[in-house]
């Protein structure tokens, strides 16, 4: 006991006295970790911390004493690396606890997840060797720059291989650069001869890396990280474990970065003061079906008029649904203004394909008459590619109407104004969506199934995930589903195309009553474990014919016809296609005892049409 607390006290003393110059020679680009010294003092520490702490019996709260010290000192040593960086303080911690659910979400043990913890962790230990000039360079490296950083995992190797009590803890540090497809480095390793720990890692720290702010490039918005994990499945990552990493994003629990797709949560900013418009403005408010109801109040500043002081509505989209003035070319963020609303009545078209603004009934407020401060609801709903707002004042009604210019695009709407504070401003959603005919149409309704052939069941278009789905079919022994898709304009992501639903229902209706979906797989290769009482084995291949994802998904925009075998065997139903070089076959085994079982179509952005049914 005596010699392990001289070696905690020791090691501590080593990160504590040596930590601030550790990082100091860091921040000026010396090379202090560069010495074998320092690699020697690194190791020790670990391995003797590690030796120590497995082979000596101790009392728990001895044990925890030192497990404590050795978390304390790998977490001192992993800041002091990721110090190098200066745009990615904290990436070994983030990319340890994204490891970490991962592999608690795969149904590891608590033992196999502490390893993970500890493997995560230590993952980028070889920077130590890689200079400062290097890691912190802006712009493309060179080719010697660029062997010199794959040099990293090995370095990590050398460093964490000698601590013979924890070997998985140098795998993280030499494979997490390993490819899936065999296309890594260093060792070319493919598939499951990857270490497992190393590809959880993996797929944590490209999360990480695509989300952090680099020296080269600002954070890479939600929808490509989630798309570049999509595309990634089965050649750069573990199609496992990179699933679960979509599916955290998806869960948007802890992330926060999921795009907004429904108008039933709808929040604001309780007030702000504005100077001018887009000087401060509320997050955007989501219009949809729901009709949205907005109140809210305005006191002019001093010395300014009401005539001056008068609020002015943003109605807009943007993936993260806040207003950016001035950045519309910005394609990350995809922002994009219908219009501008001046609650005294002026409406300024910005890219609506027409709007129509008329004052209605005039009322009576003698409260209005007597205060500066001044009250107003805004009513807002969406029909598809048309939006009403309704704005009342203490004296007067506005109505205006616009024709949206596509379907598939989000509306928020945002409150601003000119020398004047905001305040009370409250929102709420409708329960029901409104009828379909609540909005008088100024502009030809837009379609993407206009004119397009008819077949067994009536076309369909769907403007967002999973709006709409065609009617249900009871799949028998022997059938072929054909359709013909086309993506809309506005298609950006691989997801947006078709998806096949296999479920049951009472009335054989996708969402009717006792309703239990088995298998949703989308034309692009994904999908997600069922929670119903169902085994599924998806297998996704690329053929020679798949030329990239980008080219896929431009023909998906150009329309296609597409075609799947489905059959059922007792209670297993198969099902086949292949469409642009990606065949996807499925097992979907129902392990309850269900009489009649469905598939559907729906999708995202997409037109279906031309459905037919044929039977052996």
């Amino acid at each position: 006991m005596l010699i392990l607390n001289a070696v905690v006290a020791i090691a501590t003393w080593l990160i504590g006295y040596h930590y601030p110059e550790l990082v100091t020679t860091y921040s000026r680009g010396g090379n202090y970790f560069d010495s074998l010294a320092a690699f020697f003092i690194v190791g020790t520490i670990i391995y003797t911390l590690i030796e120590f702490q497995s082979k000596l019996c101790l009392k728990d709260e001895e044990n925890k004493t030192t497990q404590r010290m050795f978390e304390q000192t790998a977490t001192a040593l992993v800041n002091a690396i990721d110090a190098k960086d200066a745009y990615t303080h904290g990436h070994s911690s983030r990319v340890t606890d994204y490891s970490r659910k991962i592999t608690e979400i795969s149904g590891k043990s608590k033992n196999e997840c502490d390893e993970i913890y500890y493997t995560a962790l230590l993952h980028d230990v070889g920077k130590i060797g890689v200079s400062m000039e290097i890691i912190n360079k802006v712009g493309k490296l060179t080719n010697e720059e660029y062997e010199t950083i794959k040099q990293h995992p090995g370095m990590g190797a050398q460093i964490l291989e000698s601590i013979s009590e924890c070997p998985y803890l140098m795998t993280g540090a030499l494979y997490h650069h390993e490819r899936y497809d065999g296309k890594g480095y260093p060792n070319h390793l493919k598939g499951k001869d990857i270490p497992e720990a190393a590809r959880i890692v993996a797929v944590a720290d490209a999360y990480d890396a695509m989300t952090s702010q680099r020296s080269y490039r600002d954070a890479i918005p939600q929808h490509i990280v989630r798309e570049e994990l999509v595309k990634g499945i089965g050649t750069q990552f573990d199609p496992e474990f990179a699933k679960i990493m979509i599916h955290l994003i998806d869960l948007d629990s802890e992330y926060k970065m999921q795009e907004c797709i429904s108008g039933s949560n709808v929040t604001a900013s309780v007030g702000l003061h504005c100077e001018s418009i887009y000087d401060n403005c509320t997050d955007g408010i989501t219009i949809t079906r729901k009709k949205a109801t907005i109140r809210f109040c305005i006191l002019p500043d001093r010395g300014f008029s009401e005539k001056v002081c008068i609020p002015t509505l943003i109605i807009f989209d943007a993936l993260d649904g806040k207003v950016h003035p001035g950045e519309e070319s910005n394609k990350d963020l995809l922002y994009y203004e219908y219009a501008k609303l001046r609650l005294d009545g002026t409406f300024t078209n910005l890219g609506a394909r027409k709007v129509e603004f008329k004052a209605c009934d005039q009322k009576r407020n003698n409260e209005h008459q007597k205060h500066r401060e001044k009250k107003y609801k805004i009513e807002a709903v969406r029909n598809r590619d048309h939006v009403l707002v309704r704005i009342t004042t203490g004296a007067q009604v506005f109505e205006g109407i616009m024709a949206l210019p596509d379907t598939a695009r989000y509306v928020y709407l945002s409150i601003s104004g000119e020398h004047c504070e905001i305040h009370n401003i409250a929102v709420e959603t409708a329960a029901e969506d409104t009828a379909p005919d609540s909005i008088p149409r100024i502009a030809e309704e837009i379609s993407y199934s206009k004119d397009c052939l008819v077949g067994d069941l009536p076309n369909i278009e769907v403007d967002g995930p999973r709006l709409v789905t065609s009617e249900g079919i009871t799949i028998g022994d022997d059938m072929t589903l054909s359709f013909h898709t086309k993506s809309y304009p506005t298609a950006r992501l691989i997801w947006h195309c078709p998806y096949f639903c296999i479920f049951s229902s009472a009335n054989g209706q996708v969402d009717g009553e006792d309703y239990h979906e088995y298998l949703l797989l989308k034309l692009d290769g994904e999908n997600w474990d069922s929670a119903e009482n169902v085994e599924n084995q998806v297998n996704v291949k690329h053929t020679q014919d798949f030329k990239g994802w980008a080219s896929w998904m431009e023909q998906n925009k150009q329309g296609l016809d597409c075609s799947a075998t489905i059959k059922r065997e007792d209670n297993k139903i198969i099902m086949q296609t292949e469409n642009l070089g990606i065949i996807l076959d499925s097992v979907t085994t129902i392990l309850d005892d269900v009489s009649n079982v469905s598939i559907a179509l729906t999708g995202d952005q997409c037109a279906i049409t031309n459905i037919r049914i044929q039977r052996a």
